[in-house]
């Protein structure tokens, strides 16, 4: 797996039907999902440790965080589009939620 390709259309779908409650954007090649939390301080330590697991694998998400929400979008500005980076880090994030 060359995670600098870009993913074609179908490798997003098998890629996506593995991930839960996640959305393809095709307009803007982004996965997102909204994590919910009973709180600001849960939300905030999600945040911190989805920017730790970012910093490890040196890709960054957007994350636009309210009041018990934190949503989360990934893609691949290398390659114009989302890649093996994006759905690994879908995944991790996953384990980290509460």
């Amino acid at each position: 797996m060359n995670e600098f390709k870009a993913y074609s259309e179908s490798e997003i779908k098998d890629a996506i039907s593995q991930l839960e409650g996640w959305e393809f954007h095709a307009e803007t090649k982004e996965i997102s999902k909204t994590f919910s939390f009973k709180g600001y301080y849960k939300t905030i330590a999600f945040v911190n440790s989805i920017a730790w697991q970012a910093q490890k694998a040196c890709h960054h998400p957007d994350l636009k965080v309210s009041f018990g929400k934190c949503e989360v979008r990934l893609t691949t500005h290398d390659v114009d589009g989302l890649s093996y980076k994006d759905f690994n880090l879908a995944k991790a994030i996953e384990q980290l939620y509460f």
